[in-house]
């Protein structure tokens, strides 16, 4: 017999189903109770609700586990390319090596962008944040593959979709940063991989040659798949909800776009580094700063620690805290001010008694704010490298949506206003 749970109310009984998913995690189904019963729930952010079924990513926050498609986070980041990753989450299986071959020829064929791209970057102000700039293009490139906004796309084109914002992003990313900088633009190069080329399109200029360097290769790789997807967050979760209106994929990336620009959900990398500046400005005493994050009435607070998710720790800080030694180690920054600073915060986390009891310890958005300062990206693109990473998982998220056939997303609410009253003329108001 299924099981169910039985909510009274008003003296009369609605029998609940319990969903239960693959990981045992056990839900209450309350798809007919504002039917059946006039009642709803109210659950402020949906902390407490399941939006929808996916398969897409596992996350179990207690026991610091993230698995895509079932395989953990620590091995694809060891073995995996980031375009492997991609092909996984939004295809469900890991590629062939001629299907990953295929894939990445696709992507490579698709890196530039119509040149028509180049004046509507002139068309925004020289202080424009780079998000504005990167939400605003993705939209756009529904302006220029018009049948991509169909809510009746065949398989091959929604596949063609996915190619070109695959690889369409890297260079608007690119392109982003050097217009900001008020650099000369760099084309793709069909003979660079994914990460390289990114690189390359963002750090070389036409008057010297760019060496490529495969340690930060490697740690760029693993940033990109460490963010690649991450349950039903903030922005995957806009995702769906603006895709379940059947927009476009264009459209609905960007908005997911905006919704990670917001400081409370994407921009942690970047106000670690802005914590470990203010650190070194005010000269550099580190445990003045512990005594400020341990005194309850000091407002300050370390930047990188602990997680609203991971409440033992964050499996992706374990990766990217080796990548992020190689990186500072190959570049010869291990000796650097910022870097003794974020070590010394480091170490108090991981051996203070006042951290361990809450669980404050380093997070990835700790080590991955330290490898973007490493390598000369702006803090303001932070953000921008967060968003290259999580494309292929808000790509898979619309996709399983769109196939799913999911209703469109209708929240309900607990009205609080003023009841019913008649109108007042302007000249009898108090």
């Amino acid at each position: 017999m299924a099981e169910s749970a039985e909510l009274i109310l008003d003296g009369k009984s609605f029998s609940l189903p319990v969903i239960e998913g693959t990981e045992h995690e056990k839900a209450f189904d309350i798809g007919k109770l504002r039917d059946q019963s006039g009642y709803v729930t109210l659950d402020s952010g949906y902390k407490n609700t399941g939006a929808t079924k996916s398969a897409i990513t596992f996350l179990d926050g207690e026991e610091g586990i993230l698995r895509y498609r079932g395989y953990p986070i620590e091995q694809l980041a060891e073995k995996s390319s980031f375009l492997e990753v991609a092909y996984l989450l939004i295809y469900g299986k890991l590629p062939t090596e001629a299907e990953l071959k295929d894939f990445s020829g696709q992507i490579t064929k698709h890196t530039l962008v119509h040149e028509d791209m180049r004046k509507i970057f002139d068309g925004f102000p020289s202080a424009t944040h780079p998000m504005a700039i990167l939400s605003s293009l993705i939209c756009a490139l529904t302006g220029f593959y018009p049948q991509s906004v169909s809510p009746d796309l065949s398989p091959e084109e929604m596949e063609l979709n996915i190619i070109r914002l695959l690889a369409k992003m890297p260079t608007i990313a690119a392109w982003t940063y050097k217009n900001n900088m008020g650099h000369p633009l760099n084309y793709p190069r069909n003979d660079l991989d994914y990460c390289a080329n990114f690189l390359y399109m963002m750090f070389s200029f036409p008057t010297e040659k760019y060496d490529i360097d495969p340690v930060v290769v490697s740690a760029l790789n693993k940033l990109l798949i460490l963010h690649a997807d991450h349950e039903q967050n903030c922005s995957t979760s806009t995702v769906r909800l603006v895709g379940s209106a059947n927009a476009s994929l264009y459209g609905s990336v960007s908005a997911g776009i905006n919704a990670l620009w917001g400081p409370l959900h994407g921009g942690a990398n970047q106000e670690v580094i802005e914590m470990l500046e203010a650190i070194e400005q005010d000269g550099g005493d580190t445990s003045k700063f512990i005594a400020k994050a341990k005194d309850k009435n000091d407002s300050f607070r370390l930047m990188g620690f602990g997680h609203r998710v991971y409440k033992n720790f964050d499996p992706r800080a374990k990766i990217i805290k080796k990548a992020a030694d190689e990186v500072l180690t190959a570049l010869g920054l291990q000796d650097s001010p910022l870097l003794k600073i974020a070590q010394e915060l480091e170490q108090a986390a991981l051996t203070d008694e006042y951290f361990i009891q809450r669980k404050l310890y380093p997070n990835v958005d700790f080590y991955s704010g330290i490898i973007y300062k490493a390598l000369g990206i702006p803090t303001e693109m932070f953000t921008v490298m967060f968003a290259l990473g999580r494309l292929p998982g808000w790509i898979a998220q619309w996709k399983e949506m769109r196939e799913n056939k999911e209703p469109i997303g209708r929240p309900r609410q607990i009205y609080t206003g003023e009841t019913e009253r008649d109108y007042v003329t302007i000249d009898a108001r108090a």
